[in-house]
């Protein structure tokens, strides 16, 4: 059976992470969040994947590849043009993906499944395509029903009694919401629906494609169903999918490693003296990590390999990125450290570079500059990251 992965987008709402990694390669403690999609879509029996790429297309298509080493086959469509040597993407929406897809050769030519590249999902498709067939649907949306007080933090879709889709509503308010059922960024579609996206042109499934299927009056239906979503929409939604896996909450998701300690996870020749360290769970830490004597490491908290936690800093609630060395007594609480960036779990992000606090968080592998100690505990406020003092980051 065949599928689509979406995987075109910049991903500007998860920035700065997206500025080297594109959406679909953001790991979930070390492992993309695609390669969670191809599982499923195995699982399910779709092994041939089209996959539309632009924003750092080479770093999607290096890592997957042809598909073999997961079991499935995988082509790519590049969404772009070469300018002066470079690659330029030029993402064309998602309906539009689909559409060039099929007009370069008709790939798809039976019922087939699109997913968005940027969530986590533990989803029975097979059932939804049975759903979706039994009901001679031209186009399926799967939906989750949602608590109403977060309606207006997503797409509203509202459907008849027999699951036909009557209107959408983008991100309503409380009062003004028609449905508590949301769209997932799942689809099954038959091919007949690419006769509605026009070729040539950026089109999107959600915005035109969708709307204009209403129009008509197609056979156009949402199923609302009890599954795993984690929306890796924005860097907080990241930050509580990590926490999500640490603590048990993303049951499709293993902690990797191993157990040396409950709760404590870590990978290959991470150096650490566990009599010298306070480390409380739920705690992922990455191969060839140093952590020093006097460290503090507070759960949930992710740290990737080859970092250094200098004696005496204090890492709670957090996660850092690898390659990351966080300086003595640096006190970070609910952060996320991106290489030379530091976001809270609001997503507001400083460049530790620019503001002149890479003495407190750098690169593992540089040599640490020098930073006068008068100036370090008044650059430290910027941050809300504490050099010593007792508060709470």
């Amino acid at each position: 059976m065949k599928a689509m992965i979406l995987a075109a987008g910049k991903g500007t709402r998860v920035r700065p992470i997206t500025y080297t990694i594109p959406k679909p390669m953001i790991p979930i403690l070390q492992k993309p969040v695609m390669e969670f999609l191809l599982e499923l879509l195995r699982q399910h029996g779709f092994d041939q994947i089209m996959v539309n790429v632009s924003h750092l297309a080479h770093e999607i298509e290096s890592y997957f590849r042809d598909g073999q080493r997961f079991g499935v086959q995988i082509a790519y469509s590049f969404e772009g043009r070469v300018i002066d040597g470079e690659l330029v993407g030029e993402a064309v929406g998602s309906a539009g993906g689909m559409r060039r897809i099929q007009d370069f050769s008709p790939f798809f030519d039976d019922t087939f499944v699109v997913l968005c590249g940027d969530a986590l999902i533990d989803l029975d498709l097979t059932a939804a395509v049975k759903w979706h067939r039994e009901k001679g649907s031209i186009a399926t949306v799967v939906m989750k029903s949602v608590p109403r007080e977060e309606v207006s933090s997503y797409g509203v879709v509202v459907t008849d009694e027999t699951g036909r889709i009557k209107a959408f509503q983008e991100k309503p308010s409380i009062e003004a919401a028609l449905s508590t059922d949301i769209n997932t960024g799942i689809y099954i579609f038959e091919p007949e629906v690419l006769n509605y996206i026009p070729s040539g042109q950026e089109y999107d499934i959600g915005g035109q494609l969708f709307p204009k299927l209403v129009e008509i009056n197609a056979p156009f239906y949402g199923i609302a169903m009890d599954f795993e979503w984690v929306d890796i929409g924005k860097v907080p939604d990241y930050w509580q999918a990590v926490r999500g896996v640490l603590l048990g909450e993303v049951k499709n998701v293993q902690i990797p490693g191993i157990e040396v300690a409950p709760g404590i996870y870590t990978g290959l020749n991470v150096a650490v003296n566990w009599d010298k360290v306070d480390i409380q769970g739920p705690v992922y830490i990455g191969g060839m990590t140093q952590i020093e004597d006097g460290a503090k490491i507070v759960g949930p908290t992710y740290i990737g390999p080859n970092c250094c936690i200098c004696g005496g800093a204090t890492v709670e609630n957090s996660v850092i990125f690898e390659y990351s060395r966080l300086g003595p007594g640096v006190r970070l609480v609910d952060k996320l450290v991106f290489g030379r960036y530091c976001v809270d779990k609001t997503g507001a992000t400083i460049d530790v570079q620019a503001a002149a606090l890479n003495w407190l968080i750098t690169d593992a592998r540089q040599v640490l500059p020098t930073q006068p100690p008068a100036e370090r505990q008044a650059i430290a406020m910027l941050l809300d990251i504490d050099n010593g003092n007792d508060r709470n980051g």
